[in-house]
């Protein structure tokens, strides 16, 4: 795998650069893109697992899921900028839904075969149930309820003070958990049966990690161009390529991670990723968005279609349902995989 990684990183970024320069085929581009960041996700991946056996469980989780997202959050700026609001938000739907069904399910589904029950975090489930709640089901459905009754500017005022209340509670929620009441969620940690080393050192995790974002910052901007080829050309809507092609892409190094922690048994780590990702996206990422897009050609208000809506709700509660004991199995994991696949067809179809 690490194989893997190295080819499409060292053989895909020059040629994307070249590919630039030459002004290649939009398809060419988006197929070399693609790699490039997969590639890099798995660097991103590497990087921040390191860290996480420094670190512990909870940070490397956070770290992973920050630098997994800051690819996405990158291609939505560059997407912003290019004036694709709608696959902006598409995208951060497909990272809720890729997160909380694509990848736990994989991480459950792979972990489960493995081992018959894997256990991980009450404390963290619980946890996480109340900021889903919130994000999910109250932050991003109620713009919508309320943008009916506005016109086009105050739906955007109302989107900025959401956006400000989520960024409040998101930072409160992480001092919360690693400050506060630390010793609550550290004393749930499942032991490790065995000192494990890191891949790499401290400081060559983060020099990678830096390097890793700035070059996808470019890789980015490439891909971003050939969005509009893609909808000409498959016949694909700015939401089906937002909920499905976007947010795979951007989130390839959660995807790697997350099931990655599962098969060795490190449950805590991976649902960290997953659904401490989802969070992130719904309370950091998307109140970012909705900032930056104010110096952008077109802002963005916090509203989705209520296609969008339903299914974020939806899996959600599947997920909080699923997760509450604290335990998993490759059945579970399997049903929020199938979960994912009845989404994807409806929006392809949509």
């Amino acid at each position: 795998m690490d194989k893997f990684f190295a080819v499409l990183v060292f053989g895909g970024v020059p040629l994307v650069m070249i590919g630039a320069f030459f002004n290649w085929s939009d398809m060419v581009m988006f197929i070399l893109c693609c790699a490039s960041i997969i590639g890099l996700s798995g660097y991103i991946g590497r990087a921040t697992e390191s860290l996480a056996i420094v670190s512990g469980p909870r940070i490397g989780g956070l770290l992973n899921a920050t630098f997994g997202n800051a690819v996405e959050l990158i291609i939505s700026i560059f997407t912003l900028k290019a004036g694709m609001v709608g696959i902006v938000l598409a995208s951060l739907t497909g990272s809720v839904l890729g997160n909380l069904l694509l990848v736990l399910g994989l991480s459950f589904f792979a972990g489960g075969i493995k081992f018959k029950r894997q256990k991980f975090s009450v404390h963290d489930s619980r946890y996480n149930a109340g900021l889903l709640i919130f994000a999910v089901i109250i932050a991003f459905v109620i713009p919508e309820v309320f943008s009916m009754g506005m016109d086009s500017q105050k739906t955007l005022n109302l989107s900025i003070g959401i956006a400000i209340i989520l960024i409040a509670l998101y930072l409160a929620g992480l001092f919360f958990k690693l400050v506060t009441h630390r010793g609550v969620f550290a004393s749930s940690d499942q032991p490790e049966k065995e000192e494990e080393v890191p891949e790499w050192t401290k400081g060559k995790s983060i020099l990678i990690l830096l390097l890793a974002t700035v070059v996808v910052a470019f890789v980015s901007e490439q891909l971003v161009h050939t969005f509009e080829m893609l909808g000409e050309k498959f016949g694909w809507t700015e939401l089906f390529i937002g909920v499905i092609i976007v947010a795979i892409v951007g989130n390839a190094a959660e995807h790697v991670s997350a099931i990655t922690m599962a098969v060795k048994n490190k449950m805590d780590v991976s649902v960290e990723i997953a659904v401490g990702s989802t969070l992130q996206v719904a309370m950091f990422v998307a109140p970012i968005l909705v900032i930056v897009s104010l110096f952008m050609p077109e802002p963005m208000s916090l509203v989705f279609t209520w296609p969008e809506l339903v299914a974020m709700v939806t899996a959600a509660l599947l997920v909080i349902n699923l997760s509450n004991d604290g335990e998993s199995n490759w059945f579970e994991g399997l049903t929020l995989f199938a979960a994912y696949l009845i989404m994807g067809i409806g929006f392809y179809l949509l």
